[in-house]
């Protein structure tokens, strides 16, 4: 018993060194420029289920490096589905915690080449002007091809799991002042604790990981 008890104190001290050491790596965004594989797998757990992007790095390699340095360090995790309109788009990736999403505004990347089409199941950093994106993406309900002009360029696509992705909650609409959805400048300096007073439905990460 004793011998059991020391290994799960031992297994306790480990997991919590490993939070602090991703924390400490999610605040410095300039340290997180690891080269991604050229083709990967992320696995996204949610709170309505599991689903699978598969990366093509050729497809956009500094919006894949992006993405895969953001999942490999758990920045996604426990972050919300914040907004999700229905046959167009569910956007994701403003950390929950503040003091994480802070110094990732301004760690922008440059923009890649549209290589591929917004159709539905494609994922995509979200821009709002030239060399402007940072964290949040974006999974393609429908054929949103009209958006390639528009500069942004999918990474990956779900290969798995888009039926889930599907039933992510919906009911708020779009973010204010449009609709009545989250104010995404509140979500960046509230976080979760904002979300969960206002917009208790929203579904969200539980975990990431590169699974290849």
């Amino acid at each position: 018993m004793k011998r059991m008890i020391a290994t799960l104190a031992a297994l306790a001290v480990v997991s919590f060194a490993s939070q602090a050491f991703a924390q400490a790596n999610l605040a410095s965004p300039a340290t997180l420029n690891e080269k991604a594989p050229a083709t990967y797998k992320a696995r996204f757990e949610t709170s309505k289920g599991a689903f699978v992007v598969q990366v093509n790095r050729d497809l956009a390699p500094n919006g894949a490096d992006r993405f895969y340095n953001l999942v490999k360090n758990g920045f996604f995790d426990n972050a919300r589905f914040f907004r999700v309109i229905s046959g167009f788009m569910v956007q994701f990736g403003i950390n929950g915690d503040p003091a994480v999403s802070a110094p990732w505004k301004g760690a922008r990347i440059p923009d890649d080449q549209v290589k591929a089409s917004n159709k539905r199941g494609f994922i995509t950093f979200a821009t709002s002007g030239p060399n402007s994106r940072t964290t949040q993406v974006f999974i393609n309900f429908n054929d949103n091809s009209s958006l390639d002009r528009q500069g942004f360029a999918p990474f990956g696509q779900v290969v798995s799991g888009m039926e889930l992705v599907d039933k992510l909650y919906s009911g708020y609409g779009e973010g204010a002042p449009s609709g009545g959805g989250p104010d995404q400048n509140k979500v960046q300096t509230e976080g979760n604790a904002f979300l969960a007073k206002y917009f208790p439905s929203l579904d969200r990460v539980i975990k990431a990981t590169i699974t290849n």
